[in-house]
């Protein structure tokens, strides 16, 4: 039976979504692994984002916190906004209280990649934040630590991302992930699901 890996995003500007798209490749890539995409709600009306220059969503279906229960593990995805979570990724995880009672996510490993405005703008804060989300539902963190290799000590070019999760830097909005970034979210990706899959078979 497949290893079930959903990766969970909110993406305002297509930053975060580009990172999920890769993440689901590096996910996919392991053998029996099933990776899936899924968005979760936008809580701004449209006329707010289109005042804020938001492009249309994409066609990636929106998940409900019960969905979470169904996968094996789980890669979360948001961009930063004073150094934690977009507020319409906190808002997903507050409507999360049935899953946190019953507690149906104990024991599912789980990720986090993000988006910053800067290099100073969160690309380690945004995460660190964040696991609280994951302790209180007695999810294993899973960091991708330094086993991204030689990418993780790139001082040459800009790069997002920590040892964390995968990251990136959107600048004034024009900037979009580069090729490294992209590498590592593919890293990320393969190496959560290769995880989930070790944690699935000695269940």
């Amino acid at each position: 039976m497949a290893t079930k890996v959903y990766i969970v995003y909110y993406s305002m500007y297509g930053h975060v979504g580009r990172l999920a798209e890769e993440i689901k490749k590096g996910a996919a890539s392991v053998e029996g692994v099933e990776a899936t995409l899924w968005q979760v709600p936008e809580t701004l009306p449209d006329d707010v984002l289109g005042k804020l220059g938001a492009p249309p969503k994409s066609d990636v279906p929106v998940i409900t916190p019960n969905e979470l229960s169904e996968a094996d593990g789980l890669i979360f995805g948001f961009p930063t906004r004073f150094g934690m979570m977009a507020a319409q990724f906190k808002a997903f995880m507050d409507a999360t209280g049935g899953l946190w009672r019953t507690q149906q996510l104990a024991g599912k490993p789980a990720g986090i990649f993000y988006s910053t405005g800067s290099q100073g703008g969160g690309q380690e804060t945004t995460p660190l934040t964040a696991i609280t989300q994951l302790a209180h539902h007695g999810m294993i963190f899973v960091p991708i630590g330094y086993t991204f290799g030689a990418g993780m000590f790139e001082m040459e070019k800009v790069k997002g991302g920590s040892p964390y999760g995968a990251g990136t830097f959107a600048g004034d909005g024009s900037r979009q992930p580069s090729e490294l970034e992209l590498e590592q979210a593919f890293h990320q990706g393969k190496h959560i699901a290769g995880v989930a899959k070790k944690l699935k078979g000695t269940a």
